[in-house]
């Protein structure tokens, strides 16, 4: 080439003549990149009512790589992550007994996760430190418009035992559904005015009263109502019916209250539990001037959000909890105690599900008779 052709100014040949297989072949390449990005696996999961589509690159993808996508892609933190897998598989959570299980073999299944990211139980926290934050500056600002003086009627010893006899923290279960409703329902058993005398009278304190998650707390003989754990460390009431579609009947659950209140004291079920538990019930209905002291009797423990589910079929608890571990207490009349879980074969999530959804399906049923009947009842031509 001389030195004229390099001056020369360049032609589309030139151009055209520059371009070089290799880079054709590299174009190429990028595509086949592109298609390899295609994920191996899809995997459906229900959160929040919602259905919610995750993919994973590796078909050999475990429980353990679901749990920890939710957690990178939806901001679950693991502790927080409950997983419902029917039918048969039932209730896991972190850490599994069985990481390596296959999302192959769960493809088929319905995957309901449980569980709130830490934002939500942030906000939840946050909330509820606001509402107190309010309730005391009102208060502050009620007493500064008032003025000082002492009062000769006000009874100062009633004042200072129920700041120490009560319960100091409140607190739901942040991954179950409207949790600030169980809040409420927390708080308004915390106020009930029998409930504050009676821990007043027998010098009871709660460090944690909080809800417990039936899921977790039922068996084929039994559905337990309540657990006291340390003698008043932790208290769990069943507030939620078995299908989570609504709550039970506030008597009942003040009733079970009473029983493990009881536990602050005895942790069997013997004559001297019995004994405490019965005088409890009593103060409560006595000093229960906003319903005026009706009785509560053994029927209120059935309850019809709860198909099925007899006075039998229902359980307060298996005794005190003592260093964490369960000590079995036994119904009155009943025969000895030991260590143990509670007895009875806990129902699988399969049959949970089956009796919810029965439940819902009869509901559904008597509304559609319920209608039928009021147009049958309807005069013609109207």
């Amino acid at each position: 080439m001389s030195g004229l052709d390099l001056l020369r100014p360049a032609t589309p040949d030139d151009l055209s003549n520059a371009s070089t297989p290799a880079d054709s072949h590299s174009g190429t390449s990028d595509l086949e990149d592109e298609v390899d990005l295609e994920p191996a696996l899809r995997l459906t999961i229900q959160l929040h009512n919602k259905p919610v589509v995750l993919s994973f690159h590796n078909v050999d993808a475990t429980i353990q790589d679901l749990s920890d996508t939710i957690a990178d892609d939806l901001h679950i933190p693991p502790n927080n992550q409950k997983f419902l897998i029917s039918p048969q598989v039932g209730l896991l959570k972190t850490p599994f007994k069985n990481p390596n299980m296959l999302l192959q073999t769960l493809q088929e299944k319905k995957i309901v996760v449980m569980g709130a990211t830490a934002a939500e139980v942030e906000e939840l926290e946050s909330d509820i430190s606001e509402r107190r934050a309010r309730m005391e500056r009102r208060r502050t600002a009620q007493n500064a418009g008032r003025k000082v003086k002492a009062s000769r009627n006000h009874d100062w010893k009633r004042v200072q035992d129920e700041a120490r006899y009560r319960f100091h923290t409140i607190r739901p279960l942040p991954y179950l559904p409207n949790p600030e409703k169980s809040q409420r329902f927390l708080e308004r058993l915390a106020d009930d005015a029998g409930i504050k005398k009676s821990m007043r009278t027998h010098g009871f304190a709660v460090g944690l009263l909080t809800e417990m998650n039936p899921a977790e707390h039922t068996t084929h003989e039994s559905r337990t109502l309540g657990l006291n754990r340390n003698r008043g460390e932790v208290i769990e009431l069943r507030l939620r019916t078995d299908a989570y579609d609504g709550y039970r009947d506030y008597k009942v659950i003040r009733k079970t209250l009473c029983h493990e209140l009881a536990h602050n004291v005895w942790g069997d079920h013997d004559r001297n539990f019995w004994n405490l538990c019965g005088e409890i019930e009593k103060e409560v209905e006595q000093n229960d001037w906003r319903r005026g002291g009706h009785s509560v009797g053994r029927e209120e423990f059935y309850n019809p959000g709860d198909t099925g589910v007899g006075e039998d079929d229902e359980a307060h608890d298996g005794g005190g909890w003592t260093g964490g571990e369960y000590v079995l207490g036994v119904a009155e009349g009943a025969g000895a105690s030991g260590k143990g879980g509670v007895g009875g074969e806990a129902l699988t999530r399969r049959e949970i599900i089956a009796r919810a959804a029965e439940e819902r399906m009869r509901r559904q049923d008597e509304a559609k008779a319920g209608e039928q009947r009021r147009k049958e009842a309807r005069p013609a031509g109207k």
